[in-house]
């Protein structure tokens, strides 16, 4: 298969896809049921202009009949008279109608066959209708109730999908509701065993963010160690 057949595929499969999606089977049996009904009414249509021709030529037979007894009385009248020659001439009109009347018979023959395969053709679609109609009835019916079913479906789904996100959300919060009291707990421990100076218990810790004990440590030591090396210079002072 070339590239543009395989295109041609996939172009007939999005196809097919769609108008399955669009296409509503209430709809289609409707519009199947009414093509079927336009159908049968062409055919009873059919069969009325039949019947209707059929009984024309059996007026022009009746007609052509009525006119060979016609032609017979004369002919028998025209031999009373002696009038043989008039005699022969309706009996030749007579035979010339016969032969009219023979045709007739074989046209509505004809015709008649013709009357009775509409007529069957005409029971059999009638009956296939009502069963079709019927089958319609049910299987709109089941495709609405499945329709229904399945709408009800999918809404308990969507419920369910929220409710599933909702319960996400609760996981993740208890989850970290969780680690913010581990790390209080672990910062309670550290401040207990002094890894950490909780200075908001100290008396020494003053606003501003110094610890006055530790500067007052570091001037006591710096005047010790002045005073010490003041002494170190002294002696050293004498011995020279």
């Amino acid at each position: 298969m070339g590239l543009i057949g395989r295109f041609s595929t996939i172009f007939k499969s999005k196809a097919n896809t769609l108008a399955d999606k669009l296409e509503n089977p209430n709809e289609t049996l409707d519009y199947s049921f009414e093509k079927q009904n336009e159908l049968i009414v062409n055919l009873r249509r059919q069969i009325v202009q039949v019947v209707a021709a059929k009984k024309q030529l059996e007026m022009q037979k009746a007609r052509l009949t009525a006119s060979m007894t016609t032609l017979e009385q004369q002919a028998k009248s025209s031999l009373n008279s002696n009038r043989e020659d008039l005699a022969r001439l309706a009996l030749e009109r007579k035979n010339s109608i016969t032969s009219q009347v023979q045709n007739l018979d074989k046209q509505i023959a004809d015709i008649q066959g013709e009357q009775m395969k509409l007529e069957i053709t005409e029971r059999r679609l009638s009956a296939k209708i009502d069963e079709f109609k019927s089958r319609k009835e049910i299987i709109k019916a089941q495709y609405s109730s499945a329709e229904a079913q399945v709408k009800i479906k999918e809404s308990v789904t969507g419920i369910s999908e929220e409710m599933s996100d909702v319960g996400m959300a609760l996981g993740r919060a208890e989850e970290k509701t969780e680690k913010m009291k581990a790390k209080a707990q672990a910062l309670d421990e550290m401040t207990e065993s002094g890894m950490l100076t909780d200075f908001s218990s100290s008396s020494s810790y003053s606003p501003g963010g110094i610890d006055i004990d530790s500067e007052l440590n570091k001037v006591s030591m710096n005047a010790s160690v002045d005073q010490e090396l003041a002494k170190m210079k002294a002696d050293l002072n004498k011995t020279q």
